[in-house]
């Protein structure tokens, strides 16, 4: 059964912790690691879902802190729920009133797992700069979602110019099963591709993201169009043979094709949350070919990044 605290201090949230171990029988955290999870507004509610199942496969201690600076007083409320009561691992939800939302990194520092790595995760509006947000900076891992930025084109451009190591985005994760799809497209002989169009929604980051992994690959140029998405919808590379194609419309099933060979159907569906968060707490170490892609000039030809 989860406890509520009112008006605490991190001392008794650690103590409320504790009991809640020692009531489920294990003296034990078989955490493997700490994952934090910062939020300004409504998104905290599937974050937290996203996060607890992730959690079946990354044992966490999971940390919400979520902040509410138009309080009046500074003022530390907590839930904290132990390992079996909304997941496998423990889950703390902080409310950070007033002047304290600022002080986040104070508050989130003592509860974070003994000798663990800190994964942060903002579901909502990113920091400009991850690393040198007060809890960003006590993190191995810092994942943020571009598209759920007010101008996702210019929270692009800034990741670009604060990108620090162990930073990630749910954009750049979104594209796994896209690039997964063209390499293997082009495990088959094929004639030089020429030249490369992308299309997706204007606002999408992946979209942008996509076209300079390609460019960087490919050594050729990638347009950009616009689409009625959702998201991702098309790339379509030239060669003098023919062009390779990857079409999805629907947000499900997409459409290979390529000179020579016979149109194909391919499973290509929009993943959800829970599902991203897994695959980026896989890995903790830099993600070098994201950060190519952030330092890749943008294109000249279609929409600006």
């Amino acid at each position: 059964m989860s406890e509520i605290l009112t008006n605490t201090t991190a001392s008794a949230i650690g103590r409320a912790l504790i009991a809640a171990r020692r009531a489920g029988g294990s003296q034990a955290t078989g955490q493997v690691l700490t994952l934090v999870v910062v939020t300004d507004g409504e998104e905290h509610a599937e974050a937290v879902e996203a996060a607890a199942r992730s959690a079946a496969e990354h044992p966490a201690r999971i940390l919400v802190a979520r902040r509410r600076p138009d309080s009046s007083h500074a003022r530390l409320d907590a839930e904290v729920c132990g390992s079996g009561e909304r997941g496998p691992g423990e889950l703390v939800v902080l409310d950070l009133h007033g002047e304290l939302a600022a002080h986040g990194g104070s508050v989130v520092l003592p509860l974070l797992g003994p000798d663990a790595p800190v994964v942060t995760f903002w579901p909502g509006e990113p920091p400009d700069d991850p690393a040198a947000d007060p809890i960003g900076a006590l993190s191995q891992r810092r994942i943020t979602d571009l598209a759920s930025a007010t101008d996702p084109r210019a929270a692009l451009a800034r990741r670009a110019q604060t990108y620090a190591e162990g930073d990630t985005d749910l954009s750049w994760t979104r594209l796994t099963r896209w690039r997964s799809v063209l390499a293997a497209a082009f495990d088959q002989p094929h004639a030089a591709v020429e030249s490369g169009v992308v299309a997706g929604e204007p606002d999408s980051p992946s979209t942008e993201l996509l076209a300079r992994w390609l460019e960087l690959r490919l050594a050729v140029p990638v347009e950009r169009r616009t689409s009625d998405g959702p998201g991702l919808t098309e790339v379509r590379l030239g060669t003098p043979d023919g062009e390779i194609a990857v079409v999805r419309t629907d947000g499900a099933l997409a459409t290979l094709c390529a000179p020579g060979w016979p149109e194909r159907p391919i499973a290509l569906p929009r993943r959800p949350l829970p599902e991203l968060m897994a695959e980026e707490l896989r890995r903790l170490d830099p993600d070098e070919i994201f950060a190519e892609c952030l330092a890749a000039a943008p294109s000249r030809t279609g929409a600006p990044a």
